[in-house]
C-alpha cells in the first residue's frame, strides 16, 4: 500500500473523520464504522487533506487534467484546497463550482469561478459517494454549461458497499458515465492498515472490531 495511503487513514482517525462503535446509516443498516467528513474544523487538517487529493489524483492521472470541480457544498473546499497543494507541485489549475440556486444579479448563473467552454479536462471532486445522486447532477450540470471532458471523479473513502441493487454507488456511476472513480483509500485499505496498528499508542481497529467489518462488508459489500 502507497505510504501516502496510509498517512491518510491515520490522518482520518486524529481528525476524528474515521470512528469505530455503533452506528446507523441513512439506509438504516447498522455499521461498525463512520466517516464524518464534517469533522474536518482546522485550516491545517484542510491543507493536508489537499495535499492527500492531490497525491492520488497525480498518481492516477498525473496532470493529463486542468480543471476541479466541486459540487455545493462539500466540494468546494475540497477543489479549493486541492488545487492550492496541485499550485504547489508545479500544476496550477482551474477551480469551478456550483451555487445550490442561480443568482439573478452580478455576475448571475450557476457555476463561480473559471467559466467552461468545452476544451476542459475536469475532474469532479467529491468527499465521498453514497447513492451518486449529486454526481449525476455534476454531470447534468456540466453538460448543459459548456460541456467539458469528465476525466474522473475522486472522493476520499470508498465504502465498497452495495447500493439497493448489487453494485455500489462508486461502480454505478462508472458503468453509467464510463468514468474511472478513484478514492484515496477504500475500507479494505482501512482494515488491512489500521488492525492492531496504534495511533498515538492506542489501537482503534483490534481483531473484533475487524471481524465486525468483515461480517459488515460479507453483507453489504461488494468486490
Amino acid at each position: 500500500m502507497q505510504k501516502y495511503k496510509t498517512e491518510f487513514i491515520d490522518f482520518l482517525v486524529r481528525s476524528g473523520v474515521l470512528t469505530f462503535g455503533e452506528f446507523t446509516t441513512k439506509s438504516g443498516r447498522n455499521t461498525p464504522y463512520f466517516i464524518n467528513t464534517g469533522n474536518y474544523r482546522t485550516g491545517a487538517q484542510l491543507d493536508r487533506l489537499g495535499q492527500f487529493y492531490a497525491k492520488a489524483l497525480t498518481e492516477h492521472l498525473g496532470t493529463d487534467f486542468d480543471n476541479l470541480y466541486g459540487p455545493a457544498y462539500k466540494g468546494i473546499p475540497l477543489a479549493v484546497t486541492t488545487s492550492i497543494a496541485l499550485s504547489r507541485q508545479g500544476h496550477d489549475i482551474s477551480v469551478t463550482y456550483n451555487r445550490k440556486e442561480a443568482k439573478d444579479h452580478g455576475e448571475k448563473g450557476s457555476f463561480i469561478g473559471h467559466k467552461y467552454t468545452g476544451s476542459e479536462r475536469v475532474v469532479i471532486i467529491e468527499d465521498v459517494i453514497t447513492a451518486g445522486t449529486s454526481i449525476r447532477e455534476s454531470m447534468a450540470l456540466l453538460k448543459a454549461n459548456g460541456n467539458p471532458t469528465v476525466k474522473a471523479v475522486i472522493v476520499s473513502v470508498d465504502r465498497a458497499e452495495r447500493g439497493k441493487a448489487d453494485l455500489s454507488a462508486v461502480q454505478e456511476v462508472k458503468k453509467q458515465f464510463n468514468l474511472p472513480v478513484y478514492a484515496i483509500a477504500s475500507v479494505r485499505d482501512i482494515i488491512t492498515h489500521l488492525h492492531n496498528h496504534p495511533i498515538d499508542g492506542k489501537i482503534h481497529l483490534d481483531d473484533t472490531t475487524k471481524q465486525r467489518m468483515l461480517d459488515y462488508l460479507q453483507k453489504y459489500g461488494v468486490a
